[in-house]
């Protein structure tokens, strides 16, 4: 009996990714909005900056914050760190195993850019090192103390990486490596600066020294970037369902629009909490969502209408060249084991119960095959666009 010990890894750090994830952004969420909840006590501890009485699963609590630290340490001291930790290592594991791996399926699309598997991973590691050095510089320039300016300049950071990624890698790579970056940068604001000058403010207050603020106003900054970062990469993580942004000919633009959409609404929720009702950054938010959606689809490349309907025997052989080779009841491509999604064309009952399917990974969006590693052409796609429109109708 032969093991898909590939497969069953797969399943375990997508499980462990997200479970991460869901830790890991929720404590992100969850801090933002004490923040904001916090109110001046009547008569506060020396070095309180407010408290909040908060009610869960039959409990009552009472949080402070301190303005800096306290005077004295406490001796149990939860550092929220693993979280943020697990959700990188895991999420590097997973795009070893699906985009290094099978690089040659998943990264390399060769219309773009005939790379050997080494090249492309290369790359794709350098992009995820040099986003972060360029965003820890920005955060150390002047442009870092001004807020505004900062969220547009890392945007236009965010949308050149993009563009420029999807015009050397498959889409899905691409976008992938575009989350890496910004799930990179995130952690390594946990563990190279938010977590280290904790530890400092500690060291400091054990040693009976004045804690230095500028350590906290630094951790908070890198605290409050990663939790407008939390929706967009959020998006990116499952995008890989979404075809019609991940395959589109613009791909990029609709990536930065839906950016741009999730950080808007991030914005009102973390306004809101602070009692802040902004319905028109909502509404800024909700817009630029519809904005991306209308132009994606009309937009949307249309298959050439003029097509002839095509023999059902040459619609087969199409199929047979292109697709085949993974959605069957045995794949005979490396590194399929079994038919995406149980998707199998290798009958004509297939064809004709995935024509929908077909029409939208293959005809309306280039996203299958994957890489285009097959080069089919625009004529295929167009007479299996043609094929689909008559009614999928095969063979008697």
């Amino acid at each position: 009996m032969s093991f898909d010990w590939q497969a069953w890894a797969n399943l375990a750090v997508r499980w462990l990714h997200l479970t991460a994830g869901i830790a890991w952004i929720g404590s992100s969420f969850y801090f933002m909005w004490l923040d904001s909840h916090l109110k001046t006590p009547a008569n506060p501890p020396k070095g309180v900056a407010g408290e909040l009485w908060s009610v869960h699963s039959g409990g009552f609590y009472h949080q402070m914050k301190f303005m800096v630290a306290p005077e004295g340490m406490p001796d149990d001291l939860h550092w929220f760190k693993w979280e943020a930790y697990t959700t990188w290592i895991s999420g590097v594991l997973l795009l070893a195993l699906i985009f290094y791996v099978g690089a040659d399926v998943n990264l390399i699309d060769k219309n773009r850019l005939a790379l050997a598997p080494w090249q492309a991973i290369g790359i794709g590691m350098a992009a995820i090192a040099a986003g972060w050095i360029v965003y820890d510089a920005l955060c150390r320039s002047p442009i870092g103390d001004r807020t505004r300016l900062f969220a547009v300049v890392w945007f236009g950071v965010l949308t050149a990486a993009a563009y420029g990624l999807t015009r050397i890698f498959a889409d899905l790579g691409a976008v992938m490596h575009l989350g890496a970056i910004i799930g990179t940068v995130m952690v390594a604001n946990v563990f190279l600066i938010i977590i280290p000058n904790q530890r400092k403010v500690v060291a400091q207050v054990l040693a009976g020294q004045t804690p230095d603020p500028r350590l906290g106003k630094q951790a908070k900054q890198r605290s409050v970037h990663n939790n407008y970062m939390t929706l967009p990469v959020l998006f990116i993580m499952l995008s890989n369902h979404y075809p019609m942004i991940v395959s589109a000919p613009l791909n990029w633009l609709w990536l930065a629009g839906l950016g741009i959409a999730g950080w808007s609404i991030r914005h009102f929720f973390n306004l809101k909490n602070a009692g802040k009702i902004r319905p028109d950054v909502l509404a800024f938010g909700a817009l630029t969502f519809l904005t991306v959606a209308v132009l994606n689809e009309s937009l949307k490349p249309a298959p050439a209408s003029d097509t002839p309907v095509p023999a059902f025997a040459e619609v087969r052989a199409i199929m047979n060249r292109n697709c085949v080779m993974c959605h069957a009841a045995a794949p005979t491509h490396k590194g399929i084991p079994a038919a995406p999604n149980g998707v199998m064309f290798d009958t004509d009952a297939g064809l004709a119960a995935h024509a929908g399917k077909i029409y939208e990974r293959a005809v309306a969006s280039h996203s299958m095959p994957l890489g285009d590693e097959t080069h089919m052409t625009d004529l295929e796609r167009a007479k299996l666009g043609a094929w689909i429109k008559a009614g999928a109708k095969v063979a008697p």
